[in-house]
C-alpha cells in the first residue's frame, strides 16, 4: 500500500457498527478515508441525507458494489451482515480488493466460505478477519501451531441483546432473574443460529481448532453491564484463559464497542499507522 495517501475504503452497510467506524476514521483522516458506502435501496436516500448533514456529501452512496469500486480502492469493509457479505464480497475479491469482514459468522456457512475462497484465489485478494470483541486471538493462533486439545468460549449478554434472535424461543428473556445458559453447541451451530450475536464464535474457530471442535456457551444475564466473552483453551502449549468485558454500542446492544474498533485497528495496522492520531 502507498502510505503517502490515505487508504480508500468502501463500507458495506451504514448501521451502528459502520457509523462507529466512520466516526473513528474521521478523527484519523491521514490514515484512511471512506470513499463510498453500499446500502440496500431502502436505505439509499436516508444514508445520503445523513452523510450530507455531517459534511460528507462527497462520499458516494450506491446499492451495488460495482458502481463505486474503483482502481484505487484499498479495501472493502463489510458491516452489513451475512447476506451482504455473500452478495458483494466475491466481486471485490475477484477484482483484487481485500475484504475486511465484521460478520465473521458467515464463514461458518460452507457455501459462503467456498465462494469467498474461490473469489479470493481468482483475484489474488484476501479475506481479513478482525479480532472483534475478543482478546488473545494471536495467542490462540500460536497455540494452535503447537497443538490444541480444547477450546471453549462462554458469551454473556443482557437479555435485550438477545431479543430478535433464536434465544427468544429457548428462554423467556423478559422473565429472567439470574444468568441463564440457553445454548451449548459447536462454533458452527452458534454462528449460524445467532448471526448477529456469535461472530466471536467464528473468529475463535478460525484462529484455533475449527468450527466443529470449538465449543460455545451463550448466556443471558439481566445483571450484565456489557458483553462478556471468556475463552479457555488447553493443549501442548499449556493453558489459556482470557476474559473480555466490553460495553456495547448505544445504538445496538448486540454489538460490543470493541467490534468497530477492531475493524479500525485492522485498517490502521494495514496502513502501518497503529498508534498514530
Amino acid at each position: 500500500m502507498n502510505n503517502t495517501q490515505p487508504a480508500s475504503l468502501i463500507l458495506l452497510g451504514y448501521g451502528a457498527m459502520a457509523r462507529g467506524l466512520h466516526a473513528a476514521l474521521r478523527e484519523r483522516p491521514t490514515a484512511a478515508r471512506v470513499a463510498a458506502v453500499v446500502v440496500p435501496a431502502s436505505a439509499l436516500h436516508d444514508t445520503q441525507a445523513e452523510l450530507s448533514a455531517m459534511g460528507a456529501a462527497d462520499i458516494r452512496v450506491a446499492t451495488e458494489l460495482p458502481a463505486v469500486l474503483a482502481p484505487h480502492t484499498s479495501m472493502v469493509v463489510e458491516c452489513a451482515g451475512h447476506a451482504a457479505l455473500q452478495i458483494h464480497a466475491p466481486h471485490a475479491l475477484q477484482s483484487g480488493v481485500d475484504v475486511l469482514v465484521a460478520s465473521v459468522g458467515a464463514l461458518a456457512n460452507p457455501t459462503i466460505e467456498a465462494e469467498l475462497r474461490r473469489a479470493a484465489s481468482a483475484g489474488g485478494a484476501r479475506v481479513l478477519i478482525p479480532s472483534g470483541a475478543l482478546g488473545g486471538l494471536d495467542a490462540l493462533a500460536a497455540a494452535a501451531l503447537a497443538g490444541l486439545d480444547e477450546v471453549t468460549c462462554s458469551s454473556t449478554k443482557a437479555p435485550a441483546a438477545w431479543r430478535g434472535t433464536a434465544a427468544e424461543s429457548m428462554v423467556d428473556l423478559a422473565a429472567l432473574t439470574q444468568a441463564t445458559t440457553f445454548f451449548r453447541g459447536t462454533a458452527r451451530e452458534a454462528a449460524l443460529s445467532f448471526p448477529q450475536n456469535a461472530n466471536v464464535a467464528a473468529a475463535l474457530a478460525l484462529a484455533g481448532v475449527g468450527f466443529e471442535r470449538t465449543h460455545i456457551e451463550l448466556r443471558a444475564d439481566p445483571a450484565a453491564q456489557g458483553n462478556t466473552h471468556r475463552v479457555r483453551a488447553k493443549g501442548a502449549f499449556g493453558h489459556l484463559d482470557s476474559t473480555v468485558q466490553a460495553l456495547t454500542l448505544a445504538a445496538n446492544p448486540k454489538t460490543s464497542m470493541l467490534a468497530p474498533m477492531s475493524l479500525l485497528q485492522a485498517i490502521l495496522k494495514r496502513s502501518c499507522v497503529v498508534g498514530m492520531s
